[in-house]
């Protein structure tokens, strides 16, 4: 016949084998997707997203741009 005691040392371990599996998956797992994040950065690999908000602002230059322009290209009056 099992006693209540070891039942209860069966019992903790089983638990602590399930949790040094857990661990040491975790472990493993949090070693990879850091390596994976130390990996140098390839041009075209990363995904940019989003857009301008009001891309319709750039077709048509204002008066401070024109100045602007005028006074890069030497055209100032």
């Amino acid at each position: 016949m099992v006693s209540t005691t070891e039942v209860i040392y069966i019992a903790f371990g089983v638990t602590f084998l399930v949790m040094l599996w857990y661990i040491t998956n975790k472990g493993r797992e949090n070693i990879e997707k850091a390596r994976d994040d130390a990996k140098p950065a390839i041009a075209g690999d990363d995904i940019i997203e989003g857009a301008a908000k009001n891309p319709e602002q750039f077709d048509e230059p204002d008066d401070d741009a024109l100045d602007e322009m005028a006074k890069l290209l030497g055209e100032e009056e």
